[in-house]
């Protein structure tokens, strides 16, 4: 393991005996078999950065599934690499209160600070990508229907002439004008702050959901799925070999049925949870490792997953979105290395600021998932990260879909390149 980054801080004790986990969330995790299959034990080995041996206990079983209860419909927004709201509920069931903070510094679509909204947890979230606040925080305060569309109604969407022909590729002319209004619209509310609402807010949120698509319910033709935007240049390709022209779609009619489905799970109930919580929610646009705005000792859990060693390209797959918001998409910095040791100098430095938000005994669940077909084993490699900073590595969660194979390397067939778990290591301050 190479030693990229050795802070001058006392290190814990460790030895060739196991890292002690969390009792009851270790306890539990060996006993689980709520789907049927019982948990299998077996032994992470990695090594601090000064060399030392460290073995972390691994539980390996499906502790979440797409069987279980549906996740809430608010979450039924697209993003490149994130992961199901079951796997953050998981967490924050199990080791927070109504009322704790709950953050994600890589929140990406907000699966976490949402998910910790809804179980009336305070959200925290960051992301260097400005996409990410804007697709979060109109969740927090979910309006109503009939209001929605009063608002569409109000909008000229005849009222733009100036978008790019290169666009024509994904869109029929007149709902390319439709977009384009809407976009002017917002962009000149944006520029008013008293005049940008929650209304305006949502509609921004649903109409960036809404941009591209593979079916009728998004504004384009045929594309790739809503996570990523192709080029101009491959939608032609792909217009030619589908032998496909972009139908006329109509703007304000599919903003308002994502609007339905988004709200589909907004009871009364609902509603008031999260506005007990939403006002004091804390959204970042900025770098993780550095974050003022959040205090020491203020946070009780961390749930998130970082980018994994350049595997997805954030700033090619946003370009379509960023272009709606007026970004340049350029101009965004993202975090994602191309090499293992420069992942965990990024890493350790996100350590350091989580440890100073985090409580004293409060957890980080940093999910890696799996790089490079399982050759890469990012779990081993973020256990001396926590390390480094003072963090104690507490056990690693394995979740195994029974749709999946886990890997030999964890005692279980595989017959399948790569593994498609979830890789969670499970850190206490």
């Amino acid at each position: 393991m190479p030693a990229v980054l050795q802070p001058e801080l006392d290190l814990p004790r460790t030895s060739d005996s196991l890292v002690k986990p969390s009792r009851d969330l270790a306890e539990e995790l060996a006993q689980f078999s709520e789907f049927g299959q019982a948990t299998r034990v077996v032994t992470t080995r990695s090594q601090t950065f000064d060399g030392r041996e460290v073995e972390v206990r691994t539980f390996v079983n499906e502790f979440w599934t797409a069987r279980q209860r549906q996740a809430h419909s608010l979450h039924e927004v697209s993003y490149r690499a994130c992961f199901k709201p079951q796997l953050p509920r998981f967490f924050i069931e199990r080791l927070t209160d109504p009322g704790d903070v709950v953050y994600d510094p890589f929140m990406g679509r907000g699966t976490t600070p949402l998910e910790a909204a809804l179980l009336g947890r305070v959200p925290f979230g960051c992301d260097v990508n400005p996409l990410s606040a804007v697709l979060t925080r109109p969740r927090f305060n979910p309006p109503f229907l009939d209001d929605v569309a009063e608002r569409l109604r109000t909008i000229d969407f005849s009222a733009c002439d100036d978008v790019s022909d290169d666009l024509l590729v994904f869109y029929h002319p007149d709902t390319l004008r439709q977009i384009g209004a809407l976009k002017n619209y917002l962009l000149k509310r944006a520029r008013q702050p008293t005049l940008l609402d929650e209304l305006d807010s949502w509609i921004c949120l649903l109409a960036l959901n809404r941009l591209t698509g593979h079916s009728p319910g998004f504004f384009s033709v045929y594309t790739l799925p809503p996570n990523q935007a192709v080029s101009a240049k491959s939608q032609r390709k792909i217009n030619a070999d589908r032998n496909q022209t972009p139908p006329k779609r109509d703007v304000p009619a599919l903003i308002r049925k994502k609007t339905r489905q988004l709200l589909g799970d907004c009871e009364t109930a609902t509603r008031r949870t999260l506005s007990q919580v939403a006002s004091q929610a804390k959204l970042l646009t900025m770098t993780s490792n550095h974050t003022p705005e959040i205090a020491c000792n203020s946070v009780s859990l961390v749930v998130t997953s970082p980018p994994f060693l350049n595997v997805v390209d954030y700033a090619t797959d946003n370009w379509l979105r960023c272009w709606f918001l007026g970004v340049e998409a350029a101009s965004v910095k993202l975090t994602v290395p191309k090499k293992l040791p420069d992942w965990q100098t990024a890493m350790t430095q996100v350590f350091h600021e989580l440890h100073r938000v985090l409580k004293p005994g409060g957890h980080i669940a940093f999910e890696v998932g799996e790089v490079h077909a399982g050759k890469t084993r990012l779990e081993e490699a973020v256990v001396p990260c926590g390390i480094a900073v003072g963090l104690e590595p507490l056990l690693i969660l394995i979740n195994d879909q029974k749709f999946t194979k886990t890997a030999n390397c964890w005692g279980v067939d595989n017959h399948a390149k790569g593994t498609n778990t979830n890789r969670i290591v499970v850190f206490r301050k």
